[in-house]
């Protein structure tokens, strides 16, 4: 019975417009999600005491601008591929 911290990184879209598109990046400890970065407010924020803590660092290093700049990166540059798979298979 070990712990396991994890994030897990998604787009949410429904559209192919870039507007229309969420870059969210989740990270968990122990099945639980303490910190989460969402394009569309732009910041980490903490859910638990530790994230709270960890949001604040993140917001205020460059790991903030790094990740409003996976919007373009990950979610907008792949969203053709996805879009149209998706379709196919609806």
């Amino acid at each position: 019975d070990g712990f396991e911290e994890f994030y897990l990184t998604r787009c949410v879209f429904n559209s192919t417009d870039p507007k229309d598109i969420r870059y969210i990046r989740s990270y968990y400890y122990d099945k639980m999600e303490y910190i989460r970065f969402d394009s569309s407010v732009g910041k980490h924020v903490g859910y638990t005491e530790f994230g709270v803590k960890n949001a604040e660092r993140f917001n205020n290093g460059p790991q903030v601008v790094q990740e409003r700049a996976e919007k373009e990166r990950y979610c907008v540059h792949n969203i053709q591929i996805w879009y149209q798979s998706f379709l196919t298979k609806s």
